[in-house]
């Protein structure tokens, strides 16, 4: 029995000449999965524009590589665990970090920051799958950081979003960055002769089929496909890979992910230009049973696939031996192009590795869904809120607006000593790469705005992640992507992926940023039917002068502007969709120009040091925003609704739009920073308040003005105790 659809069994048939034995079916369904080959995706995402002038290595490999100049280049990669983290939460999301940090590892690199964005379903009391959503989400974040943890990687950033679509399952993304010198990056190379090692853990039958599970819908659950997670093992492979780079004893390197050597052998071989000659019966197994498809298909943990020579081979196994890791020499590189597979010297398996690692691409049609239209022309009006404060403060306790402080501070994040700007303190997590050079890097998503209109929901993706890299005082210098969608056979969702894959072309040749690196993950469902569209998108971005980095904690006795139009753009808004319970109107719409314009505004003001403080607007929209800068500053504010850009047609909206690219900052220096402001031509900006006096009595409170009269005042203490809720909630 066999996934392979009939279509490319024959066209394996007639590929191999012959029929396929059951060894030969294992490794090409492991590998044909979509998990793995892409097929339904690899059209599109091959148009999207990878070039720029800091890219040295890019998709394709384990991890890209990009120039940070010196000598240095900085890694990264992004991965999921959806499927494993549904049946079991912690060892998911734990192996979901060990793959990760291998692939940035199999780059040369070593790990210095890992990041995670992380869906689950309502975490409302009152919802049905509330126990199940709360286990699921205290799971996985104990996973994520007793992993992290162990090795040592500290999680700077990440962010936590919260729906109905996700009610018994969760999406679990997981990217890290990586720091070397560009000199010893891994380009893979190989000769004829070279050597063949498997190191790391040793083989068993945990987490077999592992590729083929997570590229079929959730409907069953099947444990054995979870792979289980050794950390310690990783810790001591991380530093023996580190130190044979160092000594260049490595000529190839890749990552045993899923798959398992069934991928990484083919895809490789392949890489190389050169074949593979196998003996699997000198694979360290945990169980002598294993028969050879087992061995082939396993994504047992912790394991790394080294190519080298005669010369270099003595010094590996030195390494090894040092730090007592398991390790098989299990084949020699070739003349031919084939992935040969022996077993106790018979041949058990002989295919082209091109073949193996290339599948036949499916061509899936697609077809714009009847409820984009339906949702954007429906007519939803609510009445404007009387109590506004009450409002404010319901927002602000929305699971997916409210503090996150119980998950990151479950996480290490100052291990290593380069962590400048820590989880919830800033916009983006800012890294010290060295004395005075930083990287700045955020992920962001946003699946209510995606199910309404992929299209611009993916562009205020992009918008989001960029503004926030720029509010830490960075350049944008590279995207990574991660798009999350359900079964592609299904032609509404496949159009959601292809309108989604459109706005981060536009987007990025539009701003000239290539995409480095990413990952597709598909077949997301459960019997309720599929997840909202979830592209998730990576920003990285680089500081040159700690001067540029910059928080969002408001400071006293300064005035605030506001950067960007705010509109009546409600649909997707937590407003809407949260306080109301409604799914109506148009997303954002975001145009390009004005993006680029705004954020290069922001970058410049914040390098001529003209700001003490900024922050983006995005999720809860403008109100949401200044509320976290007072409560980070501890520090109150007026501000008039009446000096505010807009074109909303009410007050509630104009309070919770999440109107694209929008900065609100503060400064002590109002006049300079508005002659800047006035200078740009079509630039809309204004001042629109002050923050309170460094006097105690007057720093405690909010204040919003419409025509003269208060409509919302309340005290940063008041707006605490609603933004904890999550950590009460969980604690």
């Amino acid at each position: 029995m066999t996934s392979l659809t009939s279509e490319e069994l024959k066209y394996l048939r007639v590929k191999l000449t012959r029929e396929p034995n059951e060894l030969e079916l294992r490794v090409i369904e492991a590998e044909w999965s979509e998990h793995c080959s892409y097929k339904s995706s690899k059209k599109l995402i091959k148009q999207l524009p990878k070039q720029g002038k800091n890219v040295l290595i890019g998709p394709g490999s384990d991890a890209a590589a990009i120039d940070v100049g010196d000598g240095y280049a900085l890694s990264v990669h992004i991965e999921s665990h959806n499927h494993p983290s549904v049946v079991e939460p912690y060892g998911g999301a734990a192996t979901g970090v060990g793959g990760v940090i291998r692939d940035i590892v199999s780059m040369g690199t070593r790990p210095i920051a890992l990041l995670n964005a992380l869906r689950f379903g309502n975490l409302d009391a009152k919802a049905r799958d509330y126990s199940r959503t709360k286990w699921l989400f205290r799971n996985v974040v104990r996973g994520i950081a007793d992993y992290g943890n162990c090795i040592g990687v500290p999680t700077v950033a990440g962010e936590v979003e919260f729906d109905a679509s996700f009610d018994e399952y969760c999406l679990v993304d997981v990217a890290s960055i990586g720091y070397g010198r560009s000199d010893h990056l891994i380009r893979n190379h190989a000769s004829i002769g070279d050597y063949i090692i498997l190191a790391g853990g040793a083989t068993g039958s945990d987490g077999i089929g592992g590729a083929a599970f997570a590229s079929k819908g959730m409907l069953e659950q099947n444990r054995s496909a979870v792979q289980v997670p050794d950390p310690f093992e990783e810790k001591l492979l991380i530093e023996a890979v580190m130190e044979a780079v160092e000594r260049r004893y490595v000529k190839a390197l890749k990552d045993l992910g899923g798959g398992g050597l069934s991928c990484c052998l083919s895809e490789l071989s392949d890489t190389l230009g050169k074949g593979f000659d196998i003996e699997l019966s000198k694979i360290h197994s945990k169980e002598k049973s294993l028969d050879p498809a087992s061995l082939m298909v396993s994504e047992s943990q912790e394991r790394m696939l080294f190519v080298t020579d005669l010369e270099k081979l003595k010094g590996l196994r030195e390494i090894f031996q040092k730090y007592g890791i398991g390790f098989s020499l299990i084949g020699r590189v070739m003349v031919h192009h084939d992935l040969l597979l022996r077993f106790r010297g018979k041949i058990v398996g002989k295919m082209p590795s091109t073949l193996v690692c290339n599948a036949p691409l499916s061509l899936r049609s697609s077809a714009r869904p009847r409820h984009v239209d339906e949702i954007q022309q429906a007519a939803f009006s609510p009445r404007v809120p009387y109590n506004l404060k009450k409002t404010l403060l319901a927002m602000i306790s929305n699971p997916s607006i409210a503090n996150k402080s119980w998950v990151y501070e479950q996480y290490d994040h100052e291990v290593g000593t380069r962590t400048v700007l820590k989880p919830g303190s800033s916009d983006a997590a800012v890294i010290r790469l060295a004395d005075n050079k930083f990287v700045s890097v955020k992920l962001d998503g946003n699946s209510k705005h995606c199910y309404l209109d992929p299209y611009f929901g993916t562009l205020g993706c992009l918008s989001e992640s960029s503004r926030n890299v720029v509010c830490t005082g960075a350049e944008p210098i590279g995207i990574i992507d991660h798009l999350q969608f359900g079964n592609p056979e299904n032609p509404y969702t496949f159009w959601s992926f292809e309108e989604s894959v459109r706005a981060i072309i536009d987007f990025c040749k539009f701003m000239d940023i290539p995409v480095v690196g990413g990952k597709v993950s598909l077949y997301n469902e459960t019997f309720r039917g599929p997840i909202k569209p979830t592209p998730v998108i990576g920003c990285i971005g680089t500081i040159r002068d700690s001067n540029w980095i910059s928080q969002p904690a408001l400071t006293p006795s300064s005035a605030i502007f506001i950067i960007g139009l705010t509109s009546d753009e409600m649909g997707g808004s937590e407003y809407y969709e949260d306080y109301h319970e409604v799914v109506a109107g148009i997303v954002p719409r975001l145009d390009l120009k004005v993006d680029k314009l705004n954020r290069e505004t922001m970058l410049s003001l914040v390098r001529d040091n003209l700001i003490t403080c900024v922050h983006d607007c995005s999720k809860g929209g403008m109100a949401i925003a200044l509320s976290k800068m007072a409560m980070q500053g501890r520090t109150g504010f007026e501000v008039n609704l009446d000096l505010i850009p807009n074109k909303c047609s009410r007050i509630d909206n104009l309070l919770f739009s999440e109107s694209q690219s929008r900065f609100l900052f503060a400064t002590i220096n109002p006049s300079n920073a508005d002659n800047v402001l006035k200078s740009i031509p079509g630039l809309k900006y204004a001042r629109i308040g002050e923050s309170s006096s460094k006097s105690r009595h007057k720093r405690n409170k909010i204040v919003f003005t419409k025509s003269g009269s208060s409509v919302i005042e309340c005290s940063i203490a008041e707006l605490e105790e609603k933004y904890n809720s999550l950590t009460m909630e969980m604690s």
